[in-house]
């Protein structure tokens, strides 16, 4: 149910998000649409103050969840509520303080203080309801109903979307788009809110008994610290690119690469989407302790995210560049070497989810000199690469630091210290994938590069031809040597097979 409804709100976004981007960026500007991601991302920064206890307290909820202890959840509930208001209150000191910087930091914008303030605040103002308000979705995903968040959150930014499109097209209004933001929010808090009653009767959590109950839980605060620091290297991975854009480039260049990014991830969620809404299944597995079956279960989720990884890689690599042209116009086009490093960042992105899933079951967090050392690496190496490169030199510290810690150390402690077996077996598995993908590519780029260099595009029918003349080839090369050589392939195939003929 949870890929169900994530794929379907992912195909609804898919259209919307083209058609309300290019609204946006002709009608407010590529500077505006600039500034919002940047102060998006100031806020995610300030963020890091949640520390992890949202994971934290979903890993805690597994098990008296699987046992139906309700007055447990209860108490976990109402203490993640106590922790979170302790942390909306330094985040909005935090942004508080950091709004005095504002005209400093922004002083070289067009926009007035007006409209920057009343965009951060508005911002900031929709992200505390998750702290002060929404803290009881926690328990829906949880408890496998992600579905739930998904279905009454997504719908009501659908209509959110379509309503700021309008109103850009109509007014060309920056204080009108951003007070959508804030109404919708509330009414989704509203909404969302109304449903966890329905689903939870008798769930009576509250900050008061958090307080009381909170030195019943000090596992959730040990769990948390370490947590916290897993979240910082993710945030310099995942949330800093448009801050680090902005400083070294410009804001007009945050939003040429966010056309990049906002294609790339919305054809990762098509899979992602329904992958990741499996992580409590995961959770609960795990809490079953049947070692053979987690292991097994693992090699197909691996194979899963090595299939997205691979044809999402090759599709982005030969078709985002014409969609652009046709799209925006060639002047949004970025160097090669940028789409390039792009998507070796994706790619490397995709196929840690199963590691990061298991670690995040298993509650795996004690490396915290991990995150540290990525952090350093990530920094040292962006400040210095961006400083002669730009833009590629951000990705190129990302990619770096995402090599010694993503794709060397977490396998090692996930199988050395979770599945408890030795690490050649994941890297002998491994090395079947990494040859699948890259033997496919060769084969097709070369057949490409000799048979269809003189294809051209000139319109959207023209680009879903090639698209299809260049891809098809290669999902069919690379499935093919997936499953003569990858693990895991097989067996993901028959328990396809299986669930498909148990639904007839």
């Amino acid at each position: 149910m949870n890929a169900k409804v994530n794929l379907v709100f992912y195909f609804v976004f898919l259209c919307l998000s083209f058609f309300s981007r290019k609204i946006f960026l002709e009608c407010l500007g590529a500077d505006f649409i600039g500034l919002t991601g940047t102060l998006g991302n100031i806020l995610s920064f300030l963020s890091l103050a949640e520390m992890g206890v949202g994971t934290a307290v979903g890993y805690t909820l597994y098990k008296p969840i699987q046992q139906k202890k309700y007055a447990e959840i209860d108490e976990i509930v109402s203490v993640f509520g106590y922790l979170y208001r302790k942390i909306g209150l330094f985040i909005l000191t935090g942004a508080a303080i950091f709004s005095l910087f504002i005209p400093y930091i922004f002083r070289s914008s067009d926009f007035s203080l007006g409209v920057i303030y009343f965009a951060f605040f508005s911002i900031l103002l929709s992200s505390l309801f998750s702290y002060f308000i929404n803290y009881r979705q926690i328990l829906l995903t949880s408890d496998q109903k992600g579905y739930i968040v998904t279905a009454y959150l997504q719908s009501a930014v659908f209509v959110k979307i379509l309503l700021q499109m309008l109103l850009a097209w109509s007014f060309k209004n920056y204080y009108l788009w951003i007070s959508i933001e804030i109404l919708f929010s509330i009414l989704s808090c509203i909404i969302l809110n109304w449903k966890i009653d329905m689903e939870y009767p008798w769930l009576k959590v509250s900050v008061p008994k958090g307080r009381q109950v909170y030195s019943n839980h000090r596992d959730i605060i040990k769990t948390t610290k370490q947590v916290f620091v897993h979240r910082i290297a993710s945030f310099l991975l995942n949330q800093s690119d448009q801050i680090l854009i902005f400083a070294f480039a410009s804001l007009k260049m945050v939003a040429y690469y966010g056309n990049y990014t906002l294609i790339a991830t919305k054809i990762a969620q098509v899979f992602s989407t329904a992958i990741d809404s499996i992580g409590a299944g995961v959770g609960n597995l795990v809490a079953e302790g049947n070692k053979q079956r987690i292991i097994h279960v693992f090699w197909e989720l691996m194979a899963v995210r090595f299939c997205i990884a691979g044809i999402l890689v090759f599709g982005l690599y030969f078709t985002i560049e014409p969609f652009i042209v046709l799209w925006l116009g060639e002047q949004f086009l970025l160097d090669k070497i940028v789409l390039i490093l792009l998507l070796v960042t994706i790619f490397i992105g995709q196929i840690r989810g199963p590691v990061d899933i298991y670690i995040s079951a298993y509650g795996m967090y004690a490396d915290t000199w991990a995150p540290i050392t990525e952090a350093i690496i990530n920094v040292t190496v962006t400040f210095i690469a961006a400083y002669y490169l730009g833009l590629s030199g951000i990705l190129i510290g990302k990619i770096v630091s995402m090599l010694f810690i993503v794709v060397g150390w977490k396998p090692y402690y996930l199988f050395t210290s979770g599945f408890k077996v030795k690490l050649r077996s994941f890297w002998a598995g491994m090395a079947r994938f990494y040859a699948s993908f890259i033997l496919s590519f060769l084969l097709v780029y070369l057949f490409k590069e000799k048979f269809l260099e003189s294809l051209a595009v000139s319109s959207f029918t023209d680009w879903v031809v090639y698209s299809s003349i260049v891809c098809i080839p290669f999902v069919i090369i690379y499935l093919s040597a997936l499953w003569l050589w990858a693990p895991g392939v097989k067996s993901l195939f028959l328990r396809i097979l299986i669930i498909l003929k148990l639904r007839k």
